[in-house]
């Protein structure tokens, strides 16, 4: 497949392997988590397995379990995996400004393998919107990388879930592995505002059901992360304008003096008749 590439699409490709490596362990903690829990469910083997080939969404995963096993209506576990899934809207409108030159499906390949840890580092990456050679080979290299390391960690939580107890608290890893990770995308105050905001919001609408508290944490989030770059907007706009004060002060000053001295001279002048 890497033969078929361009120069140019080959070595984005294997960059973007390169660049996600750092996190794989995360992804296979978390993957090897949502195994263990499809299996020790009510979920047949085979079904835990096409659960993790075609759904492909650890958390959402994780969240209709509980549901498929007090046998509550299908329309409920949809709904509470949209809810849980909401974020992934936020991350196709990022993505809409590089990619949407592609066709439909091809767009549509790239959303489903798309993630959390995915699109924080292609943003990190500062792409230019629109058409760039090897952008989308580099966002490809990072999902397969992915993608594989998720099938083959879940696949194995599957399959050996039995030789994993529940006291060794496997859950909890997987979240530990994951927070290094979102602490290095805080890079901005108005980042500091939503990461704190949808913290806080997430603690108080936890017991929300359907996964309710997950939708209005990204919701109050992303209101606080505007609010804070208005703000900061606002506070700069100020700074600008006093410092443009500042700076045109001894200008004024400077043509008074001018105009003073214009005015002495025309005054002697007057006086002398000319001469000097």
């Amino acid at each position: 497949m890497l033969n078929r590439l361009s120069e140019t699409n080959r070595r984005a490709f294997l960059e973007g392997i390169r660049h996600y490596s750092p996190t794989l362990p995360a992804m296979l903690s978390w993957g090897l988590v949502t195994g263990i829990a499809m299996s020790k469910s009510v979920l047949t083997l085979p079904q835990s397995v096409g659960m993790s080939l075609l759904v492909y969404a650890g958390s959402s995963q994780l969240a209709v379990l509980p549901l498929l096993a007090a046998k509550l209506p299908i329309w409920t576990v949809l709904l509470t995996a949209a809810m849980v899934n909401t974020r992934f809207v936020i991350f196709s409108a990022g993505l809409a400004p590089h990619f949407s030159y592609l066709g439909f499906w091809r767009r549509t390949l790239l959303g489903f393998f798309n993630g959390d840890i995915i699109y924080l580092l292609f943003l990190r990456r500062n792409f230019k919107p629109g058409y760039e050679p090897g952008k989308e080979a580099f966002f490809l290299g990072m999902a397969a990388l992915a993608w594989v390391g998720w099938q083959v960690s879940s696949i194995v939580g599957i399959v050996l879930a039995s030789l994993f107890p529940d006291s060794w608290g496997l859950d909890l890893a997987g979240t530990l592995a994951l927070i290094p990770i979102m602490v290095s995308a805080i890079t901005s105050r108005s980042v500091v505002v939503a990461f704190v905001v949808a913290s806080v919001v997430a603690l108080l609408t936890f017991s929300l059901p359907y996964r309710l508290g997950l939708p209005v944490a990204v919701l109050a989030a992303l209101i606080g992360g505007m609010s804070s770059d208005a703000l900061i907007e606002r506070a700069d706009l100020k700074r600008i304008r006093r410092r443009g004060v500042v700076l045109e002060a001894p200008d004024a000053t400077a043509d008074l003096k001018i105009d003073l001295k214009s005015d002495r001279k025309a005054d002697s002048n007057a006086v002398t008749g000319g001469r000097p």
